[in-house]
């Protein structure tokens, strides 16, 4: 998948990462509790910007946050986030069974990054 973290600006509730992506530029706040659960899942920070950015499909969870699903080497990312003002914000990443939660990709109820 094609982007790159340009840039990080770092604030009271986490780290505003700006990403370059297709000529565009997009923002997502990871709220600081996101980076325990990184390390926790022992996952990487550009699986978890790919995830949001390219999912395999996102549904609605809990109090209507979005939830996205990416499949890596037979591991489910499970990253939620919302939108506060317009802006993405991750709030928690996990990596469940795949069984559990995945509903077979293809379902899209946001998208972060439009494809065209």
């Amino acid at each position: 998948m094609n982007f790159e973290i340009i840039g990080r600006q770092t604030i009271e509730k986490g780290v505003i990462l700006n990403i370059s992506i297709n000529n565009s530029h997009i923002k997502i706040l990871f709220v600081n509790y996101v980076y325990g659960r990184i390390k926790k899942w022992n996952i990487k920070e550009e699986m978890v910007v790919e995830t949001l950015l390219y999912p395999d499909e996102v549904i609605i969870g809990h109090r209507e946050r979005y939830i996205a699903h990416k499949i890596y080497y037979n591991r489910l990312i499970r990253a939620v986030y919302e939108y506060i003002g317009g802006f993405p914000v991750l709030i928690t990443v996990y990596v469940p069974k795949i069984g559990r939660f995945y509903k077979g990709g293809g379902q899209f109820e946001d998208q972060i990054f439009k494809r065209s």
